[in-house]
């Protein structure tokens, strides 16, 4: 009988593990065959529903997809999470809707303008660009985002 609830016990703490890890394991990453846009609908999509995953899973999902010239600006994924949840960006997080509209392209960039609607339903607008990776590695290829732009408040939606 012991055996029996600890056997039981066993099973629960790892499928608890499992699931735990897996959840981290469900964030998308950056991939030659994820488009420019796509780059962005995925980061917006992990802000819109933030903590959906895990805690801080769609900052960490935005995290992914940042370009290694621009996590050398922000720093390390703590004082991303900061930035991300200061003043300046903090209408990212669980946002009520996006819109991305492509302004400009070539072969190695492209620029769009993003328009959020936050949890205030008030739109603010950024400028956002990624770049494909040109480096040999793992991300070669890959679209990354290189800037946002601060925000700049449209009104509300009322």
């Amino acid at each position: 009988m012991m055996l029996k609830k600890l056997l039981l016990a066993f099973s629960f703490i790892s499928f608890y593990f499992l699931t735990t890890v897996s959840l981290k394991a469900d964030l998308i990453n950056p991939s030659s065959l994820i488009k420019p846009k796509e780059v962005i609908q995925i980061q917006l999509s992990g802000l819109m529903n933030n903590d959906n995953q895990f805690k801080d899973s769609g900052i960490e999902q935005t995290w992914n997809f940042a370009h290694p010239d621009n996590k050398k600006n922000t720093g390390p994924l703590p004082n991303f999470k900061t930035m991300i949840k200061g003043r300046s960006y903090q209408m990212l997080l669980n946002h009520l809707s996006h819109t991305i509209t492509e302004v400009g392209s070539s072969d190695k960039w492209a620029q769009f303008e993003v328009i959020i609607l936050d949890k205030e339903k008030i739109y603010h607008k950024f400028n956002w660009q990624v770049e494909k990776y040109t480096k040999d590695g793992p991300l070669k290829d890959c679209w990354l985002t290189t800037m946002v732009s601060s925000p700049i408040p449209l009104g509300s939606s009322i």
